[in-house]
């Protein structure tokens, strides 16, 4: 059963989920740099944040005693599946990581998760303060 506290948090959650998993991402293609063959990944970020909207509350578990949690599974990330980056400059030995995009967009990506934490912080302070009465 979802409350109004978690609707209201809801939209926020997901993009902060979507923006972690896509900052391993980069960071994976950043640290495999020298690989040979590896392919630099990423995900839309726009269609994943579509497709986690869209996603149903999750797999419905079933509860083997009073005290346990509902299960939410999957999650917000559920079937969210990185692409292949398009190749600027391939090298020679087939790895298609450019250092100078990847960390161009790691910090960028950094920044929005910072963001929406700012975002989420200012609406945690909303609810407190309507909740005091202030």
């Amino acid at each position: 059963m979802i409350n109004s506290i978690d609707r209201a948090f809801a939209f926020q959650e997901k993009v902060l989920a979507l923006r972690g998993y896509r900052q391993q991402v980069l960071a994976s293609n950043i640290a495999n740099a020298d690989t040979p063959n590896y392919k630099a990944m990423d995900i839309d970020f726009a269609s994943a944040l579509r497709q986690a909207q869209g996603a149903a509350g999750g797999v419905g578990l079933a509860k083997t005693a009073a005290g346990h949690m509902d299960g939410k599974g999957g999650g917000s990330l559920a079937g969210i599946k990185p692409m292949y980056r398009a190749s600027v400059q391939p090298s020679i030995d087939g790895n298609t990581v450019d250092t100078n995009i990847e960390q161009a967009q790691f910090s960028e990506n950094a920044l929005q998760y910072m963001s929406t934490l700012q975002f989420i912080n200012g609406d945690i302070r909303d609810t407190m303060l309507a909740l005091k009465g202030n």
